[in-house]
């Protein structure tokens, strides 16, 4: 199985789920609440592999986005108040923590 936790992040403005579980080769959204985030906020999503340092995926100001590693899209809310990242097809290298900031 492919575990994917994710953890709250940044002055406790975005909240996510404590963990995820998915099969290889399974879509997986990891969802991120930030009902206070303000004008000039960017919505970054990082993940930390095991025994390496946080790497950016992606970052927005309103937009969705493609992500190419791992592959998947970032979605955002027309309001801006949650945000989402689907992998589409995750492997077992990806399994790491996925952090979502506001920035």
């Amino acid at each position: 199985f492919f575990v994917s936790p994710a953890v709250a992040a940044v002055r406790a403005q975005v909240q996510q789920e404590p963990f995820l579980v998915t099969t290889e080769g399974t879509g997986i959204n990891i969802t991120c609440s930030h009902p206070n985030i303000r004008t000039g906020d960017f919505i970054h999503f990082y993940r930390q592999l095991p025994g390496r340092r946080p790497e950016l995926l992606v970052v927005t100001a309103r937009a969705s986005k493609d992500v190419r590693t791992p592959e998947g899209r970032l979605w955002v809310s027309a309001d801006r108040r949650s945000s989402a990242l689907l992998l589409r097809r995750p492997r077992r290298g990806d399994a790491a923590v996925y952090y979502c900031a506001l920035g």
